[in-house]
């Protein structure tokens, strides 16, 4: 495979991705919550009970990145905290009933999108980009595993007047 063919397919992978997260955004503003919300929610309707760092590292994000959000979420009546009766230091995150029922209504929601972006691609070409995809998602992670950590950029020093 040509060098200028795989630029052209991230270039497209980045754009489409833009594309997509602004086109989520906005129908999920639709129904008062945002595409960062819908995820948490979706995530903890699998997996109710999950403690803040074990949401952080499942969505794969710094746990002090979740909290914001998850304050959020609480403030609307969508989840709450409790106790862990295992680990007082930690909390253990759940839907409200509130947060049960937007979940279950952004399901239709999701169908919708996915009907509608998707209405004129063949399952098969479906299929084929989900392997793809799962790839390239894979070998990210592999690379950036692998990659030694960038230095930071160095700022100049300043002379001390003495």
């Amino acid at each position: 495979m040509s060098l200028d063919l795989k630029r052209q397919f991230v270039a497209q992978l980045v754009e489409t991705s833009r594309l997509l997260r602004n086109y989520i955004d906005q129908r999920a503003k639709g129904r008062g919550t945002t595409r960062a919300q819908w995820i948490v929610l979706f995530r903890l309707r699998e997996q109710e009970g999950l403690s803040q760092v074990d949401l952080a590292d499942v969505l794969e994000l710094q746990p002090i990145s979740l909290v914001r959000l998850l304050d959020r979420l609480v403030d609307h009546d969508l989840l709450e905290r409790r106790s862990d009766p295992h680990d007082r230091r930690a909390n253990q995150l759940f839907l409200t009933t509130a947060g049960r029922r937007l979940v279950d209504d952004l399901d239709s929601l999701r169908d919708s999108i996915a009907t509608d972006i998707l209405a004129d691609i063949p399952a098969a070409a479906i299929r084929t980009s989900l392997d793809a995809l799962a790839a390239v998602k894979e070998r990210v992670k592999q690379v950036e595993q692998d990659a030694p950590l960038a230095e930071p950029p160095r700022t100049p020093r300043r002379r001390s007047r003495t």
